[in-house]
């Protein structure tokens, strides 16, 4: 797990990607929290989450521009957006102008950014590590995200309740800045062209990325469960906590940061065991079998009536998550190659836009057949379609010879 941190750019990259992801966990479940208590409409909640999910199409493009410009930089600039929009509202907050309006606003910008943050933060990664240190890298740098999402979310639900919006959203902007400054000091990561070479029109960079995802049965199949995943998986875990934290155990901001710390928890431990197992992974196969658990899991968690259980079955979903979405990056990127990292992430980011349109078809569901039976339709869904993508794509995915699986 150590290794990674002898490499100088790593050693930037990890507390930078630490820092933004703070201030994304704190921003989610502040502003989450504010729309439902003013609004008091768990379709309101849906559509902020699903907002904050807008630019995922925007994914390949910033894929490709990282390809083009270097991923360092584009990940800055990026970096840089988030610290002013959370400055913004810092403003309002502290001004009394802030609404629900507003929010709906800054989610719509920062939706347009944030989406492609994870890949460009895997890609350049990838661009500046050896390869055969990249699955325990990858590992190490997952715990950014899940560490974050507990102390972050734990924080950010204690900061609420004893300050107020204006005070927390301070150091929320704050975590933006210190990441973009640490951003900074990371290599770029940038592939040189060729001697001689003519660099393609950035449309043809595009095509190229897409045509490679297409032509490359793994990568095809990952992307689809990428896709899944997030169309019935993570809205459970993400935009409808709040709901189920206000609506269904009763209980405050604080025990909201408790169930987000809970999935979180278990998903660190997940990233910790895939750093540790490192080369002796089959990502393929790892893929697989723990999306299908990570269904399972859902489903127990969706039959608890009282926030102790309920905190139990998201430990072992987040664990689940772990194996299964670490696994996939890893595959990804080695399949991909120097040429096409940043554009394959980037289109893995596209897979996200499964979370809006989750989150809203289940804000509908919810108000009609209630929270359990819309979970339980989401995990048996899931579950039948991931094992299609296991059949359909057997010969890719499950040989120990396969690239799919190559360690």
């Amino acid at each position: 797990m150590l290794a990674p941190f002898g490499v100088r750019s790593f050693r930037f990259q990890f507390p930078a990607d630490m820092a933004t992801s703070w201030g994304i966990e704190m921003e989610n479940l502040v502003l989450g929290w504010y729309i439902l208590v003013e609004t008091g409409s768990v379709f309101a909640l849906t559509l902020f989450w699903a907002l904050l999910y807008l630019g995922t199409l925007l994914a390949p493009i910033f894929g490709m521009m990282g390809d083009r410009f270097g991923h360092r930089r584009v990940l800055c600039a990026m970096r840089a957006a988030y610290a002013v929009l959370g400055t913004t509202v810092t403003i309002l907050a502290f001004a009394g102008l802030l609404r629900p309006a507003f929010v709906m606003i800054v989610a719509t910008l920062s939706g347009l950014i944030r989406p492609s943050d994870m890949g460009m933060r895997n890609a350049l990664v990838a661009a500046t590590m050896p390869t055969e240190t990249l699955m325990a890298t990858m590992g190490v740098s997952r715990t950014t995200q899940d560490s974050a999402r507990i102390a972050g979310s734990l924080a950010g639900a204690g900061l609420f309740a004893t300050f107020g919006l204006g005070p927390v959203y301070a150091v929320i902007a704050t975590c933006y800045a210190i990441g973009f400054l640490l951003t900074l000091g990371v290599a770029s990561g940038r592939v040189p062209l060729a001697e001689g070479a003519v660099r393609a029109s950035v449309w043809r960079d595009l095509c190229e990325g897409l045509s490679y995802v297409w032509d490359s049965p793994g990568s095809l199949a990952a992307l689809w469960l990428a896709f899944l995943v997030n169309l019935t998986a993570f809205p459970l875990t993400s935009g409808l906590l709040p709901y189920v934290a206000r609506e269904v155990y009763r209980i405050d901001e604080t025990g909201l940061g408790t169930l987000i710390a809970s999935f979180a928890i278990g998903s660190l431990f997940g990233s910790i065991v895939v750093s540790v197992a490192g080369r002796s992974l089959r990502p393929a196969r790892m893929m697989i079998m723990f999306a299908l658990a990570w269904y399972g899991a859902l489903l127990v968690f969706a039959q608890m009536q009282n926030p102790i259980s309920g905190r139990m079955a998201l430990v072992i979903a987040g664990f689940t998550q772990s194996l299964s979405l670490v696994p996939m990056s890893v595959m990804l990127l080695h399949s991909a190659g120097e040429r096409f990292r940043g554009r394959v992430m980037g289109v893995r980011m596209l897979a996200i836009y499964g979370v809006p349109i989750g989150l809203l078809v289940a804000g509908a569901l919810i108000e009609r057949i209630g929270f359990v039976a819309t979970t339980s339709l989401y995990c048996f869904i899931g579950a039948l379609l991931t094992l299609f993508i296991a059949v359909h794509w057997r010969d890719a995915l499950w040989p120990v010879d396969a690239p799919a699986n190559a360690r």
